[in-house]
């Protein structure tokens, strides 16, 4: 079913030529279906969300034109997506080199689209102009609705083929895109989309474009709708991330064009010890940096070391990088005309001309803000200070914990259990709360291929500390050593000993606790392990169950009391309140064999809530966490104190 969404979007009007002769085309559509993963990234979780941005993407892109205020996403019950602008409209006249209208060349033809036609799009973020033809082909029914010229155009198409011409079916008076599409089954391993990820980009999307109205809507569950619209822009941005930390100073924003690059930036230091910089080219996430964000962080090194020996006149002081970034949070956005990416997923910006821009841009207007605010300065170069002298002391306790290392031999931590197999792809390691716990992972492990690392109690608590302190901790410190990578500064995620890192805890609230404490240090210090899909957690059983000889083992509640049905009368149920309560043999049938074992693959979906969700948890405001605390009681299932 296709919402046109008539009365639900306003005409946006302009004057800007925009027909069939601005779209130009370059190749057929063929390639899309055979390689997907060349297009989109991959044909996982990730590339089924870019479906959705590509169309957004296209909406977005007429709203930097000055054509559209605003845009609306629909998730169906089939996990099929509605997207509707009000743009001025896909054109619908004749392309007149291939014979057919140019909205079947959009959706048809690869790099085919307004981007390569400068008068249409100075600026774009569909830059490849694949993105309409590129859901069509991977897409097993798609459906457009036009409204341009009075008049309402509709066409149908399955995987990249029309079924029909483009034909008129109404009159209007507004102007706009609508796009209806379910994702090929045959394409992709998964189908459903998950509304938070597509919030994230979302709400970015709005952050980046400030007095745009995006609205989300999920109607696989009742009520569940979001409206996006920040007239503040990034500086909004900023004080979203940074809502539950304890802010410095006021929020920093500045906007200026040089030499054709529009920069924008906000930034602001909280008293945490979190980095948390987001970087935009074209409204597109650019998670590998690029010049515009080394531009940033060299002029801010170099402002802030300037500044500092204005206010610290008799002491030498010289910042790194690394010190300016602890509490840094900051966006910054740049629009570029000729945008050169690294790599077809562009994540990392390669223009050589953009660090200068941006760094002249970031320095003239820092230094300008900080003659204006001295009190400012100081705050921030104070904090500064004490980051670099809590790096060098970090640095010393890296130094001295590896001295310790060779004089005990190979280095690694003595109560860690290792596998035979030296191939890290093989391998994995089970982080065990308690020696219980842990010498029962050991017995019952395939000693192969599978590693025990058992934990001492509850780990320090990394929100509320620096690495200096960090690296004082025996066990976080057995971790690393274990782990191969290092962390911090020498962190490599090439080192990584294990191609799973898997948390294994009781199914109570020390478990839970500790878990957490794993999850914060992972997130916070060794962030790559989760984001490159290296970190688990263990499933354990709730329950044992057995009738005579038959034995099951069951996870949940719900599954409990199913089979306590199904198996009748003379029933024994055991419920489990710790590993230590399973023998070795249980411990690998249940929890640690590849075979049959479950395992929980920890992701992130929202960086930004992620960031929010630890400092809540683990940080050093109690009220936000006591609020959580309330919201979610209704949740708690089994609460063993």
């Amino acid at each position: 079913m296709l919402n046109t969404g008539e009365n639900q979007v306003n005409s946006v009007q302009g004057s800007s030529e925009y027909g069939a002769a601005q779209i130009t085309v370059l190749e057929g559509l063929e390639a899309v279906r055979r390689r997907p993963g060349m297009y989109i990234g991959d044909t996982g979780l990730r590339g089924l969300h870019h479906l959705v941005y590509e169309i957004v993407d296209n909406s977005i892109d007429e709203a930097l034109a000055g054509y559209c205020s605003k845009v609306i996403v629909i998730i169906h019950h089939d996990n099929s997506i509605t997207v509707i602008d009000n743009g001025r409209g896909i054109p619908v006249d004749m392309h007149q080199q291939l014979k057919m209208s140019a909205v079947q060349v959009a959706l048809t033809k690869l790099h085919a689209g307004g981007k390569f036609d400068k008068s249409s799009y100075k600026i774009s973020g569909g830059l490849h102009g694949v993105g309409l033809s590129v859901v069509n082909a991977l897409s097993m029914a798609l459906e457009v609705s036009v409204k341009r010229q009075g008049k309402v155009h509709y066409q149908k198409y399955s995987r990249g083929n029309p079924l029909m011409d483009l034909e008129v079916t109404g009159d209007t008076q507004e102007t706009g895109t609508t796009v209806h599409f379910k994702p090929d089954a045959e394409i992709f391993q998964e189908t459903v989309f998950h509304y938070d990820v597509l919030a994230k980009r979302l709400r970015e999307l709005a952050f980046l474009n400030k007095g745009i109205q995006i609205e989300l809507t999920d109607e696989r569950e009742e009520n569940k709708k979001e409206a996006f619209k920040y007239e503040g822009g990034i500086k909004e941005f900023v004080e979203f991330v940074d809502k539950i930390k304890t802010p410095l100073h006021e929020t920093i924003y500045f906007e200026k064009t040089k030499e054709d690059v529009v920069v924008e930036v906000s930034l602001r230091y909280n008293a945490g010890y979190q980095e948390n910089v987001f970087s935009y080219v074209n409204n597109i996430d650019t998670i590998e940096g690029g010049t515009h964000l080394s531009g940033f962080k060299t002029a801010l090194t170099r402002v802030l070391n300037t500044s500092a020996k204005v206010v610290y006149t008799k002491e030498e002081i010289k910042l790194t990088g690394e010190d300016v970034k602890e509490g840094l949070t900051a966006v910054v956005s740049v629009k570029v005309q000729e945008p050169l990416f690294e790599g077809q997923t562009k994540t990392k910006l390669g223009n050589s001309e953009v660090f200068g821009v941006v760094s002249s841009v970031v320095h003239d207007e820092l230094s300008t803000y900080f003659a204006e605010h001295p009190q400012v300065v100081k705050m921030i170069v104070g904090k500064c200070i004490d980051a670099a002298r809590a790096r060098e002391a970090a640095r010393k306790a890296r130094e001295l914990t590896r001295r310790k290392g060779a004089l005990e031999g190979a280095g690694l931590p003595g109560k860690l259990a290792d596998c035979s197999n030296r191939d890290p792809r093989k391998c994995e390691i089970y982080i065990v709360e308690g020696d219980s716990a842990g010498g029962s992972a050991k017995q019952g492990r395939n000693r192969e291929f599978q590693a025990i690392l058992p934990l001492r109690g509850k780990i320090l608590n990394v929100e509320k500390a620096r690495l200096h302190k960090i690296m004082e901790n025996k066990e976080i410190i057995a971790m690393i050593t274990a782990l191969g990578t290092g962390v911090g500064e020498e962190f490599t995620i090439a080192k990584l000993r294990y191609n799973r890192v898997i948390i294994m805890t009781d199914a109570d609230v020390d478990g839970s606790h500790i878990m957490t404490l794993l999850l914060t240090f992972f997130y916070r210090y060794m962030k790559l392990l989760i984001e490159q899909g290296h970190v688990y957690v263990a499933m354990p059983p709730l329950y044992r169950i057995q009738k005579g000889k038959h034995v099951e083992y069951v996870y949940s509640d719900a599954e409990m009391t199913k089979k306590s049905t199904e198996l009748g009368e003379g029933v024994v149920v055991q419920r489990y309140k710790g590993l230590g309560e399973m023998n070795p043999k249980q411990l690998w049938e249940t929890t640690m064999d590849p075979s049959v074992r479950a395992l929980k693959k920890i992701t992130v979906e929202d960086a930004v809530a992620a960031d929010q969700m630890f400092t809540i948890l683990m940080g050093d405001e109690v009220e936000p966490r006591r609020l959580f605390i309330e919201k979610h009681a209704h949740e708690v299932v089994n609460l063993d104190v």
